[in-house]
């Protein structure tokens, strides 16, 4: 379920980053996709992906690379409390898939001895995907988003959120959070301007009150 909830979040923020910054690609979530013609176990379901160059409003149902054209450039997966198969099992998949970076968070990293909070693979050169980054912070930094992952709450809220800055140290608000932003900020406001409504009635009121004779 907590896999669930992150995804939820984190898919549609993603969606908006890449689009606020002119990216044209396609965010997809727990859809297979193919890479080998007639062979169904070369296949993978990320938990979220980026389809580079693919219009947002695409219908996906699966993925399939010879006849589509298009390898994720950035895929997301959230390990699973049989961490070892997701540690050691999904990124040689991941390779030969020839996706071109690979994020791995572990909310259950605490609870094992060989736990790491975020590990990132990433292509490189002949040497296909390796790793280039395991973590115990909170955050890491993607190259193909241009932004940062960032772990925020714990427990069943745990979530990952869109952070950006110099050290990741600013999250990009969700849209209620927006939204709820905007509301308050017009609120703001417009209390300013009857406040200062008020201010110019009184002022316009002292200058017109007839002076007493002395």
């Amino acid at each position: 379920m907590l896999q669930r909830w992150i995804m939820e979040l984190l898919r549609p923020l993603l969606q908006w980053w890449l689009t606020r910054r002119g990216i044209n690609a396609f965010v997809g979530a727990d859809q297979f996709i193919y890479w080998r013609q007639h062979d169904p176990h070369a296949r993978l379901a990320p938990d979220i992906y980026v389809l580079p160059g693919v219009d947002p409003r695409t219908h996906v149902r699966a993925w399939k690379l010879w006849l589509d054209r298009v390898v994720p450039s950035f895929a997301f997966e959230i390990a699973s409390q049989d961490w070892e198969k997701d540690y050691f099992e999904v990124p040689a998949r991941y390779d030969e898939l020839g996706v071109r970076e690979l994020v791995i968070f572990d909310p259950w990293s605490d609870q094992h001895p060989d736990g790491v909070r975020w590990q990132v693979f990433r292509r490189v050169g002949q040497r296909g995907l390796i790793r280039v980054e395991a973590s115990r912070t909170d955050r890491v930094r993607s190259k193909v988003l241009g932004c940062w992952l960032r772990a925020v709450g714990a427990g069943s809220d745990m979530r990952v959120r869109i952070a950006v800055g110099p050290g990741g140290e600013e999250l990009v608000p969700t849209a209620e959070e927006a939204e709820r932003a905007a509301k308050e900020a017009a609120v703001a406001a417009k209390d300013a301007a009857l406040a200062r409504v008020g201010e110019l009635e009184a002022e316009l009121r002292r200058l017109t009150r007839p002076q007493r004779r002395r």
